[in-house]
């Protein structure tokens, strides 16, 4: 027989004891007691330890100090046990409901002083806004209750326990319990108070709970109110004294709608906020309304009767040091770095986030999807049987979590749909709960990704859909199904709004393409967008064995099962520094779209609501990335969803050389997230003299696309001889030094190579393997593009020198031709390499042609420069070309063209798992720098179809990136490594979710690359 303690543990029930119905966060003026602050702590390793700490007189002199709310494995340097991180996986034996008898037990107390002047409340009520997994509360001794839903906020009515003075509150958590087996989201598991402990004494006469729903309809607003209150409570007043808006309501029979007058409507772009109170003669609630209405009509989701898109991420709550601990001025911070990179929504992935975070989201305009506690994938392993979802036993359990969301934060304007939960298969209980939300909030739809045929919800979701795959959901007239639809159940789901509740997986170095999925938004009105999985990396600040600080991931704690570096997946980084993934989505999603038409350009406004008043349009011309003039685009004010033309300035055009014209639009005066100046969008555009070259076809242009052809520039002929004799290769070619025909110096500095380079140190979405779906004819299923590349041999490639030779008169070139290839493999590339002295500058021309036979894609085709540090390393770059941030060809909105300097470390991104990183593309000129002086300059010559390369400059090679784990297990450098490439493979999303589209894979193809080289 399971003990009792057993049974409780492993009890699906939501709540017992003196556990109070669930009612919405609000800001009250009656008396409240934190309970924040410095509790003892005890942690046991099982939850059989004696209950005998929650009596009043038990002595906790010997336990330890720890803060709440924190998470204790966050806290005493592993004194109290180590995070666990999964994705998917179950850190525990599924055996639902039961967990392990090994299941840490942490036991707090504290001591508190009732006010003197809280002898009149009715009641005494002490709430807890997070705490995982599952709680138990004593107050002085009194067995008050439980509670499990470790992100969902509940309150105990403590009012028979305490009394004036010292009071003792104990609290028992256990980190494993039944409620676990729903709480399976990607993230780490942190047990502990982490979240607020607060004390409030209910006033006789007070409000229970209010619920303003505020409406918008041709200009006007309107007040719905539910006040939850006694009979005695009345009369309750409404005041929002901006409208002039002062209601009084005698008894609860006299609440109706109140028309609030002509309104400014709240949206995620123009987040208009009215103060409003509701009073009785007892207690006062502050809110802050926000009239909009939210509708679907057909397969379109309206806000104030006009098209949403979401331009979203989904976020978890996480921080290095504090993990799920909120921080409001951190999170003001973080929502604000949103809002500069043309965020416009946030799903709240995988449950309800601190209540604090929605009032700032009201203030500063987003689009929220709240979900619901809730994520059972872990059942995905066997097939979903015993999967809590659809297990009547669960049914109280699954109502309850929906409930408290719903509850909680029903009165926030940001908060426009509202999703069941997360991965956690499809069932009954998930029905029920979505009954529950539309009876009891009409207005919001549903959403919930795991119901694929419709049955249930309100929206149509899905995650990693490919890029052709999103353009059939969206087309009209397509009889093609849907996932796991049959064709009627298809056509119910294309006559709803779809999003992509996650998409462009933002795993290390990527995602690509995500202008293609924009693309789509613009041409497919039932697409509404959606949100990037994710917003952040949720490392773990750690120490290395000598000493350095690291951001640790999945394994990194000893943990038994783990699921690695999957939980650094986000576009910011841990330590809150943008990648430049953040950049290319700004870009993508910029709410202006210009399109430039001879002497004018197209300027249209793709904001839901606001005009472009708040924006000062800048313009500014430049030749070969020198400034040469500027000023302001007078542009009128254009309204939401409309376009103006204005002409273009004179633009003065280089007799040689490039001519760009660059627009921004930036803000005109400051706003709450961004100071005066902000850039919200810009665009390129060549204005240079030249051949038209055809144009890529886009379905929809964000800014203008980079493009590395530049036909307009005089590329040089190249110089074929034909008098090649075979030579010792000892000679000087102008800056070159040349030994046994290999390269030893240039511009006085030692160098070697150049060396055939064909691997990069794997992305995320390299090492993903393939699904099989939609994917390349070079993939194989279920391997990774990294498990072909180290088949082949590209990171262990060796040369043979085929032929050394020099022209007949010995004057001015050296031409070396090599076989490159792997051990254990018959695969090879020839490499010509030719120096040769052009009108007294050297040339160096290589030329790479691979043998038939390989079959799958290559990471790059470039060339490798190894310079030793010598007396001073090569430390930095100046460029003109892409920049200034890394760029790919599945990612290029964010480059621009220009001049652009950095230090070899700033040109490369610490991702948490060293990998491929730093590629500038469209390379015109680099100089190569050491303590600011100039060591050498290399001119990029086009190939003959125009094609311009990149270069990567770097501390370490690719081989050693791919082999460390993290920064500090690189190892120690004495050199630094250019790398130029003649082209490089696209990054795509394929960590979870599509590989990179055909158009940018890289397949095995000759190609050259010209170098003009001079000394510095």
């Amino acid at each position: 027989m399971p003990s009792e303690l057993s049974a409780y543990v492993s009890d699906p029930t939501p709540g017992r004891g003196a556990l109070r119905p669930a009612r919405s966060w609000l800001h009250s003026d009656a008396p409240s007691l934190s309970l924040n602050g410095a509790w003892r702590f005890r942690l046991s390793p099982t939850a059989s330890v004696a209950q005998d700490f929650a009596a009043e007189e038990f002595d906790d002199h010997a336990w330890a100090s720890i803060p709440v709310p924190s998470h204790w494995v966050l806290e005493g340097d592993g004194a109290h046990g180590r995070p666990i991180y999964t994705n998917i996986q179950f850190p525990f034996p599924i055996d639902p409901p039961h967990v392990p008898d090994e299941n840490p037990t942490g036991d707090y107390r504290r001591h508190f002083a009732l006010p003197a002047d809280w002898s009149d409340a009715e009641r005494i009520v002490l709430r807890f806004d997070g705490v995982e997994s599952l709680f138990r509360v004593w107050v002085n001794g009194v067995d008050i209750g439980s509670a499990g839903g470790s992100r969902l906020a509940h309150e105990f009515d403590v009012t028979r326990a305490v009394r004036p003075g010292d009071n003792v509150v104990a609290v028992r958590v256990h980190q494993w319990s039944a409620a676990s087996y729903v709480e399976d989201q990607d993230q780490w598991w942190l047990p502990g108070i982490f979240r607020d402990v607060t004390l409030t004494a209910r006033p006789a006469g007070g409000i229970e709970d209010v619920w303003l729903r505020t409406g918008f309809r041709d200009g006007r607003g309107c007040v719905e109110a539910e006040i939850t209150a006694e009979a005695s409570a009345f009369p309750v007043t409404l005041r929002i004294p901006e409208l002039g808006v002062e209601q009084v309501w005698a008894t609860a029979a006299d609440v109706t709608p109140v028309d609030a007058g002509e309104v400014e409507p709240w949206s995620a772009d123009r987040p208009r906020l009215y103060d409003a109170t509701v009073s009785t003669a007892a207690e006062s609630i502050a809110l802050r309304v926000g009239f909009r209405t939210v509708e679907i009509r057909g397969d379109r989701f309206l806000v104030n009767g006009r098209r949403v898109v979401f331009h979203g991420v989904n976020r978890h709550e996480a921080h290095p040091v504090r993990g799920r601990v909120f921080d409001e001025e951190h999170a003001r911070e973080d929502l604000a770095r949103m809002k500069r990179f043309n965020v416009n929504a946030i799903r709240t992935s995988h449950y309800p986030p601190h209540p604090r975070l929605l009032d700032l989201a009201d203030e500063l305009g987003f689009w929220v999807v709240l979900e619901c506690d809730l994520e059972t994938h872990g059942f995905e392993k066997l097939g979903w049987e015993g999967n809590p979802s659809d297990d009547p036993a669960w049914r109280e359990a699954y109502l309850d979590r929906i409930r408290r969301t719903v509850e909680r934060d029903k009165n926030h304007p940001s908060i426009v749909i509202w999703s069941l939960g997360n991965e956690s298969g499809t069932g009954s209980n998930l029905a029920a709960m979505s009954a529950w939300v539309h009876a009891r909030d009409a207005e919001r739809p549903v959403h919930y990704e795991g119901d694929y045929t419709g049955e249930y919800t309100d929206v149509y979701s899905r995650m990693y859909a490919s890029v052709p795959e999103t353009e059939r959901i969206g087309t009209d007239g397509t009889d093609t199904p849907l996932l796991n639809c049959t064709p009627a159940q298809s056509a119910r789901q294309r006559a709803k709004p779809f999003l992509l509740c996650e998409y462009a997986h933002a795993m290390g170095n990527g995602p690509g393409a995500l202008d293609q999925y924009e693309a789509l938004v613009h041409e497919h009105p039932r697409l509404h967008g959606g949100f990037v999985w994710e917003w952040r990396d949720h490392g773990i600040l750690a120490t290395a064995p000598d000493g350095t600080a690291y951001q640790a991931y999945g394994g990194d704690f000893g943990e038994v099962v783990h699921d690695g570096n999957f939980v650094m997946d986000g576009m910011l980084l841990s330590d809150d520094v943008p990648t430049p993934s953040l950049y290319e989505y700004k870009a993508v999603v910029q709410p202006v779209r210009f399109v430039f038409d001879g002497d004018k350009v197209a300027v249209t406004n793709l904001r839901h609501s606001a005009d472009t008043s708040d924006l000062r349009f800048r313009w500014r011309v430049e030749h070969d990335g020198t400034p040469v003039d500027a000023g302001d685009l007078e542009v009128p004010v254009v309204a939401a969803g409309e376009s103006g033309r204005v002409s273009l300035p004179p633009v003065p055009v280089a007799p040689e050389g490039e001519t760009w014209l660059t627009i921004d639009a930036v803000l005109a005066t400051a706003a709450p997230w961004a100071p005066q100046g902000h850039v919200v969008a810009t665009v390129q555009s060549d204005r240079s003299p030249h051949i038209p070259v055809p144009a890529v076809r886009h379905r929809h242009v964000v800014a203008t696309v980079q493009s590395d052809r530049s036909p307009h520039i005089p590329v040089p002929a190249v110089r074929h001889r034909t008098d090649w004799r075979p030579d010792t290769g000892t000679l000087t070619l102008g800056a070159a030094e040349f030994v046994d025909g290999r390269l030893v110096s240039l511009a006085g500095r030692a160098v070697t190579g150049p060396r055939l380079e064909l691997f990069r140190a794997p992305t995320d979405n390299d090492e993903s393997p393939s699904d099989g779906v939609e994917e390349s004819d070079a993939s194989v299923p279920g391997v990774s593009n990294a498990e072909l590349w180290r088949r082949d041999g590209l990171d262990r490639l060796t040369a043979r020198r085929v032929s050394m030779e020099r022209p007949h008169d010995k004057a001015d070139a050296l031409r070396t031709l090599d076989k490159v290839s792997a051990a254990n493999s018959a695969l090879f590339v020839m490499v010509e390499s030719v120096w040769s002295l052009e009108a007294g500058e050297l040339e160096l021309r290589v030329e790479i042609e691979p043998s038939r036979g390989w079959s799958t894609v290559w990471p790059r085709i470039g060339i490798r420069f190894d310079l030793p540090d010598g007396g001073a390393p090569v430390d930095g770059a100046e460029w003109f070309g892409l920049g200034p941030s890394e760029s790919y060809p599945d990612s290029l909105r964010a480059a621009r063209t220009g001049r652009f300097s950095s230090g070899i470390d700033d040109l490369s991104v610490a991702y948490a798992r060293p990998q491929e990183t730093g590629h500038r593309s469209g390379l015109r000129r680099l100089t190569l720098t050491s303590a600011g002086a100039k060591v050498f300059r290399v001119e990029a010559l086009p190939d003959t179809h125009g094609r311009r390369p990149g270069f990567t400059l770097s501390r370490h090679t690719p081989q050693e990136l791919a082999r460390a784990g993290h920064p500090y297990e690189l190892p120690a450098s004495t050199t630094s490594r250019l790398t130029i490439d003649a082209a490089q493979h696209g990054l795509g999303s394929r960590s979870c979710g599509p590989d990179v589209r055909p158009e940018f894979a890289l397949r095995p193809e000759a190609r050259t690359i010209r170098l003009r080289i001079t000394a510095g």
